[in-house]
């Protein structure tokens, strides 16, 4: 399935029945009454996340969605039947914004979220609606409301707790590979992940986390080089970044430490924010540095990128230090799950009092 991560809709909710003028005739009821309806309320837009999907590409090529207009009221005290609602079906982390100011209107960020993102317009009032002592007679009606209309951006931001970040051919797909379920696509050249792709870790019974790989970032991403920078928004809300440093490259000539820096630079330059989060180093494919070397190599590499945070020395193809790492991965991760949910003490000496009698 192809993988889209943004897309333009247009949406409009059913406009609300016309009320209806009608009067009674019935046998030896002369002057029976009105006995006109209400119009019927017009559907309404909403959206609903659905884990199951991972991708918007159903937006891409169906873009308006339009639902059904209340029918109009009739006599004999018959309202119109509400239009039809539709529901449209939206990754869990999609962000639903106004296509023309750029405007935030909604987020899904939780399965089953139901929004109402256009409203059905109200159906008008027949003429019983404006019967009274003085005008026994009406003919007055009102037409129905519109419904609302809107042209809207939605923009996928994959929810993952840990994201990894590197250079292309870095090793970041063999390592999601290896610590996950994903499954992503493999090879001995450069640019191989072409979208994001999820991976759940198994720490234990009921411990886990989700881990994304990005395609690899170049110098000058954040000014549309490459592919990495179509999706860097995704690394928005992870809890942990980490960046996968290739420890033998191919070319002698590559300084992993000035692609380092490049990395870090691009991230600061894309959003500040995600510069500021926790960045761990993770040293890869040290299975194919001697032995006698990998310590004095390792050390350099940390000395000279000025890195105050963990480093972690692994090889995603053999497995060595993975598990090490996911252990670490977790409790990180637990900790600031538990900090984000604790609760906020409050000094009692400025709690508000009660009101007098409560």
């Amino acid at each position: 399935m192809k993988f889209v991560d943004e897309a333009f809709i247009d949406i409009a909710a059913g406009d609300g029945g016309n009320g209806c003028v009608s009067f009674r005739h019935e046998k030896y009821k002369e002057f029976g009454g009105p006995n006109g309806g209400d119009g019927g309320r017009g559907g309404h837009v909403f959206a609903v996340a659905d884990s199951n999907l991972n991708t918007l590409v159903d937006f891409r090529y169906s873009r308006r969605h339009e639902a059904k207009r209340g029918e109009h009221g009739m006599g004999s005290d018959m309202f119109g039947a509400a239009g039809d609602d539709i529901t449209l079906k939206m990754p869990v982390g999609t962000i639903i914004s106004d296509a023309e100011t750029g405007e935030v209107l909604f987020e899904l960020l939780k399965e089953g979220d139901v929004i109402t993102i256009a409203k059905g317009g109200d159906g008008g009032f027949g003429n019983m609606r404006f019967k009274s002592a003085i005008n026994r007679a009406p003919r007055q009606k009102t037409p129905g409301w519109p419904g609302e209309k809107r042209s809207l951006k939605l923009e996928l931001k994959v929810l993952a707790d840990v994201g990894l970040l590197g250079m292309p051919n870095a090793g970041k797909s063999t390592l999601i590979s290896a610590i996950s379920n994903a499954r992503p696509r493999i090879a001995d050249y450069p640019f191989t992940t072409l979208h994001p792709n999820l991976g759940v870790v198994r720490v234990g019974p009921e411990q886990s986390f989700v881990v994304a790989d990005l395609p690899g970032l170049i110098e000058g991403a954040s000014e549309g080089a490459g592919l990495g920078h179509l999706f860097l928004r995704h690394l928005q809300r992870t809890r942990l970044l980490l960046h996968v440093i290739d420890m033998a490259p191919f070319d002698d000539n590559v300084d992993p430490v000035a692609q380092a820096k490049a990395i870090v630079g691009e991230l600061k330059k894309y959003d500040a924010a995600l510069y500021e989060k926790p960045r761990w180093l993770v040293l890869n494919k040290l299975d194919m540095v001697p032995a006698e070397e990998r310590a004095a190599r390792v050390k350099d590499f940390v000395k000279r990128l000025r890195f105050k945070g963990p480093v972690f020395e692994i090889s995603a193809l053999t497995r060595e230090g993975c598990e090490h790492l996911v252990q670490a991965i977790y409790q990180q991760v637990k900790a600031q799950q538990v900090a984000e949910h604790a609760p906020v003490v409050v000094d009692p000496r400025f709690t508000p009092l009660p009101p007098e009698g409560a």
